[in-house]
Formats: C-alpha cells, structure tokens, sequence
C-alpha cells in the first residue's frame, strides 16, 4: 500500500486573503506544496481555477492572488502549486531561476510536474467543500511551460489562459514536446506576448502560439519586456475566464469586412 502524508494549515496570500496550505508527501515521489482559496459558499456548475506561477515565483505570486480575489467573488474555488525548487519547495542554496533552469532541462521535468498538477487536483476536489468539477487553468512562463503538460491532453478545462512561453524543435530545451503538447490543447485559449522580450524571441512565441489546437485561441502582443505585462491584460484574461465560465462568451463569430 503506497504511503501518503498529507497536511492541511491555515494562511493568508499576498493580499491577506485567507488560504488552506498543503504539504502532501507521497511514496516515492516529490514533496508537493500548494494552497487554496475557498470561498464563502461554492457556486453551481463553476471549475476550480488552477494558476501556474512564473519562474522565481512561488503559488502567491502576483497577480496570482489579485486573480484569485476575483474568482472567489463568484463563488469559484481556486487552487496554486508552487512549481519544482520555488516556494516551500525551493532549495537553499542558489537562486530560483538559476535553479529552475537546471530542473527543467531533466528529461522528465515536464513529466513530473503532469504529476504534481495531477495529484494537487485530485487532492483538492476530494475537499468535501469543493468535490469534482470542471477546471479551468491560468499561467504564464513557466507556468505555461509547467502547464501544458498538464492541461493538454485533459477533456475537463473549460478555458485556458497562456502566454509569456514559446518554443522550436532545434535548440528550446522540450521543444518539440510544448508544440506537441499545444496541439492537443482544444478549450478557448487566450495568449499573451510581451512583443520586447528578452527571454523568448518572437519566432518562438508564434511557434507555440500557431500550434494550439484550439479553434477558438486569440493572442495580444504588447510592447515591453518579459515580465513587463500591462494591468488591463490581466483584468482582460480574468474576463475572459469568467465569459466563458459563466457562458457569457460562446465560439467566436466571425465577420467578413468588405472594403
């Protein structure tokens, strides 16, 4: 019989918000640490929203908890995973992206984070005060690079929202995986560009944005560095979430202009 530890304590956020923590410790695998935002009463027929942090960040990681505020207003619980050496999983020694950087290139790295994303889900929607839903998933960077694995190949994400991430088969390290892995990726999905980074060029970006499988996908491209992304887009993807949560956003129609 496999032996699971699993530890439940109260928190606040970023913005003081009150959050469940968890340390849950299976056999045989990683140390996996999250927490969760549950509001006062669960709304009917919404997911659980599930946010993938940056490089250097940790599950509080904002505009993580600014999002997470807005979710709980609808009644829709929220779930954040600190990523492999971040958070109150990072190693004591050197820095977090330096760090990630060495983790990522591990050939199973995409494979272990599909399993901590996957046992994180599952452990939350058997919280009597959530049970089984529906997902829905946010993340940027390396929470989109974290994320597609596993979100990909799942029929229960509702939507998607995706960006700061690009990828080629020659010399991005996964890269032929994160293209495979976005063709399987169907849900409406929204992608964010910074148009000046200095991390991912733009080739990569429209490599990976180009091979989302969804038929419904849009993509904003803003001037600015990496992590300089403008405020309103992320009060753009918070609404583009609660749309088609909440179904006030259906497949997009489609107008010919004529000249």
């Amino acid at each position: 019989m496999t032996s699971v530890s699993l530890e439940w304590q109260d928190a606040t956020d970023s913005k003081d918000q009150p959050t469940r923590e968890f340390h849950l410790q299976r056999e045989g695998k990683r140390l996996l640490t999250g927490a969760v935002w549950l509001p006062e009463t669960v709304a009917d027929n919404v997911p659980l929203v599930c946010f993938g942090h940056g490089g250097s960040g940790d599950r509080y990681q904002q505009p993580i908890s600014t999002m997470a505020s807005k979710f709980l207003a609808q009644g829709i619980p929220c779930l954040a995973i600190d990523g492999p050496v971040h958070g109150l999983r990072g190693l004591k020694e050197g820095h977090p992206q330096a760090n990630f950087q060495k983790h990522y290139v591990q050939p199973d790295s995409m494979e272990l984070m599909r399993d901590d994303w996957q046992a994180a889900v599952e452990t939350v929607l058997a919280l009597p005060e959530v049970g089984p839903r529906s997902l829905a998933y946010w993340g940027l960077s390396m929470g989109t690079m974290f994320g597609l694995p596993f979100i990909a190949d799942r029929n229960d994400v509702l939507v998607a929202c995706l960006g700061l991430a690009g990828a080629d088969t020659d010399k991005f390290p996964h890269g032929a995986e994160l293209l495979d892995l976005a063709s399987q990726l169907t849900c409406p999905t929204f992608f964010l560009m910074q148009w000046d980074d200095e991390i991912i060029n733009r080739e990569r970006y429209l490599n990976l944005f180009d091979a989302l499988g969804s038929n419904n996908k849009r993509m904003h491209a803003n001037p600015g560095k990496h992590a300089e992304v403008a405020k309103d887009e992320i009060a753009f993807m918070v609404d583009f979430m609660l749309g088609h949560i909440q179904g006030r956003l259906a497949e997009r129609q489609v107008s010919n202009i004529s000249s």
